[in-house]
């Protein structure tokens, strides 16, 4: 049986301050300090300093970034932003 590449998700982190993704669906945004994509296994949210993105391939799912890396989490594609976007908008009012 041949695996579809596109459907494998991975990440490789070098150093803290490189990342490779594979599994990418979208991204969904990108600045220096934050990047949200959708991957096969849910939305994935990257958080640092001088983001800056050496390689976006859809086509094959590939993402990568070079800058300093605070944290990598998991959201659910359903909810994702619900919840925050609730809290933000309270406290930006």
């Amino acid at each position: 049986m041949i695996e579809d590449k596109k459907n494998k998700h991975n990440i490789i982190i070098l150093d803290r301050s490189n990342i490779k993704i594979t599994g990418i669906l979208d991204v969904i945004s990108f600045d220096e300090e934050i990047v949200v994509a959708e991957t096969e296994l849910g939305v994935l949210v990257l958080k640092g300093i001088n983001f800056h993105l050496n390689k976006l391939t859809l086509d094959n799912g590939d993402l990568e970034i070079e800058g300093e890396i605070y944290s990598l989490v998991y959201e659910d594609k359903n909810t994702y932003g619900k919840t925050a976007g609730g809290l933000l908008s309270k406290i930006f009012k």
